[in-house]
């Protein structure tokens, strides 16, 4: 296990963030897109897409569950169905990334899923367990579909999603790109929340949450590109709510680029923004591996020299005091985490 100190410049003086190496192999295949939920104090990894392994992964994505106390140690809870013989689509999700993921009533939640599969998977799946999964929508569509790559959060005992979009070029489906936001308390029934004054603009493509001094706040994101819309959309600035209703503009540009499939988190008593691609010129896509925190969502500083390859979709888990970095486009099975060290 390597270990790298990394002392800010910048902001509070007092305080180090050292990176760990957990392992390099943890026991799950790589993946990027993967769930990350903390739950009966355990890290879970839930689902992911990898097209290159076609032995674990036979339609792309999978529906296995790991789970992990320490991060070293990884325990396979629901090994994957999908694609064999034995899948059970009325007691068994699809093989999926990028969907929705919550922990809500005591339960962790998949909300939607992605369109690898020739359609949108617009279903809500809960689990007590991680082994056994129930369809909370079984036999009709959530209201807000067809979608993709929508933001995930509870708040205030609702389950929020809010933006995403159709990707035509996958599952048929006329282009739409959202900026609207629904809720529920129980995954069946959706109402939509109508914001008063400016909002966010459509966007998506943000990994993780944030709900940070009793706010909702929506950090970056943009739109993945489609055959008639083919200039994808990246963003950097800072939005929060209290209520979903109203909303306020935080930061314009923030000093972190402009970004999608990164991840956001609270950890520390702050926000975190992390990894994720960018766009730039005569480069489809530039890969990040940057970190930035904020202590009030305005002034931002860098933990620089991130010792982990860049990355997007990794799955990012705030656990045992730590912030913790796992795997991702870069399609190793790494694990790191991030602890504060104290200056006395």
């Amino acid at each position: 296990m390597a270990s790298q100190d990394i002392i800010r410049s910048s902001g509070d003086s007092q305080t180090t963030y050292r990176w760990t190496n957990v392992t390099r192999n943890a026991a799950f295949p790589p993946r990027d897109g993967a769930g990350a939920l903390v739950f009966k104090d355990r890290m879970w990894l839930i689902g992911g897409w990898n097209p290159g392994d076609k032995a674990y992964y036979p339609r792309t994505c999978t529906n296995d569950v790991w789970s992990s106390s320490d991060g070293t140690e990884w325990v396979i809870e629901k090994p994957n169905t999908y694609g064999l013989e034995n899948f059970d689509p009325s007691r068994d999700w699809e093989g999926r990334h990028t969907a929705g993921y919550a922990v809500f009533h005591d339960q962790m939640w998949i909300v939607g899923g992605d369109p690898l599969q020739g359609h949108y998977q617009n279903d809500v799946w809960c689990s007590s367990d991680g082994r056994q999964w129930h369809c909370v929508t079984a036999g009709r569509d959530v209201p807000w579909g067809p979608r993709v790559l929508h933001h995930t959060l509870v708040f205030k005992d609702w389950i929020w999603i809010m933006g995403g979009q159709t990707l035509p070029q996958f599952a048929p489906e006329k282009d739409a790109f959202y900026d609207d936001i629904w809720r529920t308390a129980d995954g069946v029934q959706w109402e939509r929340v109508e914001p008063e004054g400016p909002h966010w603009q459509r966007r998506g493509m943000i990994g993780g949450n944030a709900v940070f001094q009793d706010h909702m706040w929506i950090l970056g994101g943009g739109t993945y590109d489609t055959p008639d819309l083919p200039e994808p959309t990246v963003h950097n600035d800072v939005w929060s709510s209290p209520d979903g209703i109203h909303w306020e503009r935080r930061v314009e540009h923030a000093p972190w680029s402009a970004r999608q499939y990164h991840d956001v988190a609270v950890f520390d008593g702050k926000m975190w923004v992390l990894e994720g691609n960018s766009v730039r010129e005569n480069a489809r896509w530039h890969l990040l591996n940057d970190v930035w925190w904020s202590a009030d969502g305005l002034r931002w500083f860098e933990v620089p020299d991130t010792p982990w390859a860049p990355r997007h979709a990794a799955s990012v888990f705030v656990y045992d005091d730590a912030l913790w970095v796992v795997a991702g486009c870069n399609m190793e099975s790494d694990v790191w985490k991030l602890e504060r060290v104290d200056i006395a």
